[in-house]
């Protein structure tokens, strides 16, 4: 298992600087890891700083409560694709699907998708929020709706991806749809655990320790 193939490397602190960020994208093209995901306002400075490597960039949309409006998120993937993002994660509206309005969120989950395009489209359903049921119906309208993965977590919202929650994902999807796992991935044996329930991607700001092979504190 090539373990540096699935983690996003990541940074969404909202204190972050251009130094952090110019040693994330360091650390992202030593380590040879998939991506890195940031913030919207710091996609293009980070696609130049990959240039001449194969790291992608990934960004978030609605991030982290999902509750701006569609055209709010279009406005901002729109944008965000403009400047060389490759990768858009979007938080859906967990108040609309806890709502019961499950074509909403479909509709907006479909309208990235289609302004994506072959790009891919992750879509973070904040498992932490949601009882099985609501999990369960989460995937299957990320399924129906066409985005590449479902993505557990933003690891803001008081907790992060679980085995039991990605055995779920996995259950309740096509294989179709990859899953990405997020939150609390501090240790090697978590990584691991996550990949062997189902997770083809790992969002998480501790990839260089995850492959030195230590555990950490903090919350992605």
């Amino acid at each position: 298992m090539e373990l540096n193939r699935y983690i996003d490397h990541t940074l969404l602190k909202p204190e972050a600087v251009s130094a952090d960020y110019q040693k994330l994208c360091r650390e992202a093209m030593e380590w040879k890891f998939f991506s890195v995901c940031v913030p919207p306002t710091w996609v293009s400075y980070c696609r130049e700083l990959l240039a001449n490597s194969e790291v992608l960039v990934a960004t978030v949309i609605g991030f982290p409560l999902g509750y701006q409006s569609l055209r709010c998120k279009v406005a901002e993937a729109t944008e965000v694709l403009a400047g060389g993002a490759n990768e858009l994660d979007m938080v859906i509206n967990v108040s609309f699907l806890k709502d019961g309005r499950s074509e909403v969120v479909a509709a907006e989950i479909a309208a990235l998708k289609r302004l994506a395009g072959s790009k891919v489209l992750k879509v973070i359903i904040e498992t932490s929020l949601l009882n099985e049921s609501e999990k369960r119906l989460a995937c299957q309208i990320v399924d129906q709706s066409g985005a590449d993965f479902v993505k557990t977590s933003t690891g803001f919202s008081g907790g992060g991806a679980t085995v039991e929650d990605l055995r779920l994902m996995k259950a309740s999807i096509s294989s179709r749809v990859a899953i990405k796992a997020s939150g609390g991935i501090r240790d090697l044996v978590s990584a691991r655990q996550m990949i062997e329930a189902g997770a083809t991607r790992l969002g998480t700001s501790s990839g260089v320790a995850l492959m030195r092979g230590l555990s950490v504190a903090g919350d992605y």
